[in-house]
């Protein structure tokens, strides 16, 4: 495989990896809805303003949101709003599964 192509792998890769948490699957959802600064993330997932934080940056150094200071407040957006295909693939992935498994738990006839 050549070096280009590894890279950008690599780089895939990484955008996965930010996506593989829940709270930062939850962090996305909201953003896809309005922006919102850390407190307001920090309240709707329960978690403390240093944990939402470290999951904001792993998002933002992939490029999947961006952040803007007003005042005393960090405000973020969901910056590639294309990110939200991929949900609707995983759901797609998720339902073929349950029917696959439906249809293997099925009594015999």
């Amino acid at each position: 495989m050549d070096e280009r192509r590894q890279a950008r792998l690599e780089a895939r890769a990484k955008i996965i990896k930010a996506m593989a948490h829940s709270t930062r699957l939850l962090i996305v959802e909201e953003l896809a809805k309005s922006e919102h600064c850390v407190c307001e993330l920090t309240e709707m997932i329960g978690a403390d303003v240093s944990t939402v934080s470290k999951h904001l940056t792993v998002l933002k150094n992939v490029g999947i949101v961006c952040s803007e200071k007003r005042g005393n407040q960090v405000y973020y957006q969901l910056r590639t709003p294309c990110i939200l295909n991929f949900f609707g693939c995983v759901e797609s992935v998720l339902e073929a599964t349950a029917k696959e498994q439906a249809l293997l738990c099925l009594p015999e006839r």
